[in-house]
């Protein structure tokens, strides 16, 4: 084994790619077909200087190094802009040598795309027994046995903006911040026509250097239609920030005006680990004790953030598609909890593999859903994608080893081969419905969304059905004005009048206790109205068709790019049906018991409220709601804006996701020995 140093100095000459006659160039580093390193990208320049370091251990010298670098585009399609190859071989051991390299175009070797710096020191490390990780790189070594894979959390809290640049016509800006360390980014909302943005959010990275590392952070300009305008950038030296220490960062942007403010906190590594199958903690008596005492119900204050433990065991696969010509597939796995990502080793050429890893996670949100997806590895290019479960934390049985179906990449169909996996959690019930009442975890390596067809179609569909309960209603309602059935509006008619006159305001809570209570009866006894949503599958189905067709022509852009502005509205549209049928649906869901824990959530918090609104005047409801509205930014400055309620609907699952969450059956010739342990949860 070798262990390679590289020093990226910097690029001279290099191609421009945008209309400015300029580039925003980054570096790739592969060897054998995988991504080790990134470098950060360098707004408008074509002579470049990085001066970024990594550390790549090298298995044997028979795989050339492989430089691509990039243009930056912000919502397109990067642009190539050349490559070379730095043969390993040729380098003399444990002596630094200052490296040339030209870039070269393969479909056009007369093109001259400029030269990259490097300083490459080649050292061997034979013997080497304790684990290293690879920068940039997730992959774990087939030799770790139980490791955390990263050695801490950096807290990120994006208060504000002050006195940014106007970028826009109108003297103001639409402002937005994006954040990178190492591969994870961040991308914060916009705050439209202002040049002192208020945002108030919160988001985490994880800490892969025992020295930290350096968080780059760039401010844009929003333009429809046309590429976004920089504002300014800045950075954040987490070496010099000291740990379990709030610091408040006033940063001035550099190559542009104004600053930002920000809170960030370091913390110590969550317990997020990898080992393999005979390193369990929960077979283990004495961590196990100490696992269940963590979240037994009499340490409700401690760490409030900290509501759960997770172990997933990836035991193995059977029956996978076949990616490669060769009839086999290369399959790897990965586990994601939130932002939390952990992969297994790849099994080679294998349609059955075994992996028999145990991945153990923090839960910071018992609503989370577990993903478990599984790849092909490919040398020269991205990883296959063979198929994904999601499996929302609460429906969860503890100790059972069960066959899962994989499914497509919309969730909404299987595809070939099942994963047996066995998952336990533990959680504490209390935590977990306070944290209910906060913020849910935006995850930072969401896809764009894009426009399509089919997905404008099913949130249309959505919202039209969420208004048509309404207008159903009021025709209900109307029917009964008209007396079209005379014993029945004269039902309402002495209901209206009953009500009416005796309504108090601790009435609203309880009537809808009284329409949980109902259907949670109903459900009990074998009466669910509750029906499978077809109408929603099918559409799903349509759109996966669609994306299938999208990815084969991913790389013709021409007609796309042309069209932007109108997409970019349309996606906008896309996205506010899906958010309003969404909003309708979870309520209906929280009513139709669709997740018992959040009902239950909703059945203790309606009870609370119609006792108070029973026992205290409304004047004082209303004076005490209003004193911690105007107090709350002088009690605290930096507390992030929140709404309880749509905080609490946030966790509710649309139709949609209950379709994507649902579980398949597996093909009975893949039903699994299950065995059962005591129930942890």
């Amino acid at each position: 084994m070798y262990q390679l140093d590289i020093t990226l100095r910097r690029g001279q000459s290099l191609a421009a790619r945008d209309r400015g006659g300029t580039s925003d160039p980054y570096v790739k580093f592969k060897i054998g077909g995988k991504e080790v390193f990134r470098s950060k990208i360098i707004h408008k320049n074509l002579n470049p200087v990085w001066e970024e370091k990594a550390c790549i251990l090298v298995d044997h010298l028979r795989e050339p190094l492989y430089i691509k670098v990039f243009d930056y585009d912000f919502g397109l399609q990067d642009d190539f802009m050349g490559s070379a190859f730095l043969d390993l071989t040729q380098l003399e051991l444990n002596r630094s040598t200052d490296v040339t390299l030209t870039l070269k175009d393969p479909h056009y070797p007369d093109h001259d795309l400029g030269i990259i710096l490097l300083s490459v020191v080649l050292t061997p490390k034979e013997g080497e027994s304790r684990d290293v990780f690879q920068t940039q790189s997730l992959r774990l070594s087939d030799l770790h046995r139980k490791s955390h894979l990263w050695r801490g959390i950096v807290s990120i809290t994006l208060i504000e903006g002050r006195d940014l640049k106007a970028m826009d016509s109108n003297g103001l800006s639409d402002p937005y911040v994006k954040f990178r360390l190492g591969h994870q980014k961040y991308k914060s909302k916009i705050m439209p026509k202002t040049l002192n943005p208020q945002w108030r959010e919160q988001f985490d990275f994880h800490l892969y250097e025992e020295r930290g590392g350096i968080i780059d952070i760039t401010a844009w300009d929003k333009d429809a239609g046309k590429r976004d305008d920089f504002i300014g950038r800045c950075q954040v030296d987490l070496s010099a920030l000291s740990r379990e220490q709030t610091h408040k960062l006033e940063l001035q942007l550099e190559e542009g005006e104004g600053h930002l403010v920000l809170l960030v906190t370091l913390t110590a590594s969550a317990t997020v680990s990898i080992s393999d199958l005979s390193v369990n903690s929960l077979e283990d008596q004495k961590e196990r004790e100490e696992i269940l005492k963590r979240y037994s119900p009499l340490r409700i204050f401690h760490n409030l953030k900290d509501v759960g433990f997770l172990q997933v065991k990836v035991i193995r696969a059977e029956g996978l598609m076949a990616a490669d010509v060769t009839g086999k597939s290369d399959p790897f796995c990965v586990v994601e909890l939130n932002n939390d990502r952990l992969l297994t080793h790849t099994v080679y050429k294998n349609l059955n593999p075994d992996w028999n890893k145990v991945f153990t996670f923090n839960i910071k949100d018992i609503h989370s859903v577990l993903e478990v997806t599984v790849y092909d590895e490919d040398r020269d290019r991205s990883a296959d994608f063979l198929g994904k479960v999601a499996i929302p934390l609460l429906s969860i049985q503890n100790g059972e080893q069960k066959a899962y179906v994989l499914k497509n990449k919309q969730l909404t169909g299987p595809t070939k081969g099942v994963i047996y996996l066995e998952i336990d959690v533990i959680f504490n019930a209390v935590k977990a419905s306070l944290r209910t009442l906060i913020p849910k975890e935006q995850k930072y390596i969401e896809e764009e969304n894009r426009l399509s067809k089919q997905l404008l179609l099913r949130n249309f569909i959505r919202m039209k059905r969420c208004v048509m309960v309404l207008v159903n209603a009021a025709y209900y309602v109307n029917s009964c004005f008209d007396w079209d059935s005379p014993p029945r509006s004269l039902a309402a008619f002495v209901l209206f009048l009953f009500v009416v006159w005796n309504f108090e305001l601790y009435m609203i809570p309880l009537v809808l206790l009284l329409l949980l209570t109902w259907n949670y009866f109903l459900i009990i006894s074998g009466k669910d109205n509750r029906q499978r949503d077809t109408v929603v599958e099918d559409i799903l189905e349509d759109e996966e068709e669609e994306d299938d067709k999208d990815d084969k022509d991913s790389e013709k852009k021409g007609f796309i790019n042309k069209i932007y502005a109108i997409q970019e509205v349309c996606v906008s549209v896309q996205n506010i049906l899906d958010e309003v049928a969404s909003f309708g649906e979870r309520i209906k869901n929280t009513f139709n018991w669709t997740v018992p824990f959040l009902s239950w959530l909703a059945i203790v918090a309606l009870c609370v409220f119609t006792v108070i609104l029973y026992f205290i005047p409304l004047r004082y409801i209303v004076l005490v709601w209003g004193i911690n509205k105007f107090t709350k930014k002088l009690r605290s400055p930096y507390a992030i804006d929140n709404n309880e309620l749509l905080d609490f609907l946030s966790r509710v699952p649309s139709d949609v996701q209950v379709v994507q969450y649902q579980e398949l059956k597996p093909d009975p010739s893949h039903s699994p020995y299950k065995r059962k342990k005591n129930n942890l949860g």
